[in-house]
């Protein structure tokens, strides 16, 4: 696997990756590399005759008050799994490349950005679509994959990628679980022992709320039900527990199409988010 930070010399290296008409799948990443990111690098593998990962912490995309500095950063430890897992490149530019003096293009995540996450995270979605459009400019790849635990980022994506005409299939992969059902996520290193098993109400809500609502129950009732769960285990603030279209994210009060179940909400000071499908019968 070659690591590469000079965007000549990622231009080159792709170039070869291509002259035999191969096809490229890319995973970006803000690097911490668990199970679930590796999963997405076992489905780019499926897809294409290789896979691209890039790591980034990308800075527009973290707010005031917000974790960038103490954000995991372990690229050796990252390089050698993506290695293992069969990667031909990892691009690691540094942020001078990703933002040279003078860049003044960003990218708009449109009004999906400042709903739900983005109502909470101010302009965190643009800075997602601005260092998403540059990744893919670098990499031009045919397939881009990213998972569905951040359900808003990738519809974001999806949206970003058709209103461009890049011509890049995005690639959503199933949230990726431990034992006790967290959804996988490197914030995870932010939780005590205690928090971790107090945040467990996080899924298992979700699970009992998606339940109900198939069932027929009423949705309204049914999320707040949700909701008051996770107060009482501890979160605070829950930012929202909300049923909406799978496809668009406009919000739902009745499951007459396929839907996505998703919450926010802060135990000490991390913020988790987690989402489940949920499809009328």
């Amino acid at each position: 696997m070659q690591i590469i930070r000079d965007l000549a010399l990622l231009e080159q290296a792709l170039a070869d990756l291509r002259a035999d008409g191969g096809t490229i799948a890319f995973v970006p990443t803000m690097g911490a590399l668990h199970p679930g990111h590796l999963a997405l690098v076992a489905e780019a593998r499926r897809r294409a005759s290789h896979v691209v990962a890039s790591i980034f912490v990308n800075p527009t995309q973290f707010g005031e008050n917000e974790d960038l500095s103490t954000y995991p950063r372990r690229e050796n430890a990252d390089a050698a799994l993506l290695e293992q897992e069969g990667c031909a490149i990892l691009w690691a530019p540094e942020a001078d490349v990703m933002y040279p003096d003078g860049f003044e293009t960003p990218v708009a995540a449109g009004p999906l950005g400042a709903e739900l996450d983005g109502a909470a995270r101010p302009g965190h979605f643009d800075g997602v679509a601005t260092v998403v459009a540059r990744l893919f400019d670098q990499v031009r790849p045919d397939f881009a994959v990213f998972g569905e635990k951040d359900y808003q980022q990738l519809a974001i994506i999806r949206a970003l990628a058709q209103r461009l005409g890049l011509g890049i299939e995005i690639v959503g992969v199933p949230t990726q679980r431990d034992a006790d059902g967290h959804a996988l996520s490197s914030r995870h290193a932010y939780l005590s022992e205690d928090e971790r098993r107090d945040a467990r109400a996080l899924p298992r809500a979700l699970g009992e709320a998606a339940q109900a609502i198939q069932l027929g129950q009423p949705v309204d009732e049914t999320l707040a039900r949700a909701r008051a769960r996770l107060e009482a285990a501890g979160f605070d603030p829950v930012d929202y527990v909300e049923l909406r279209d799978a496809e668009t994210l406009a919000p739902l009060s009745t499951l007459d199409r396929p839907a996505r179940l998703l919450a926010a909400a802060r135990m000490g000071r991390t913020r988790l988010i987690d989402n489940l499908p949920v499809l009328p019968a």
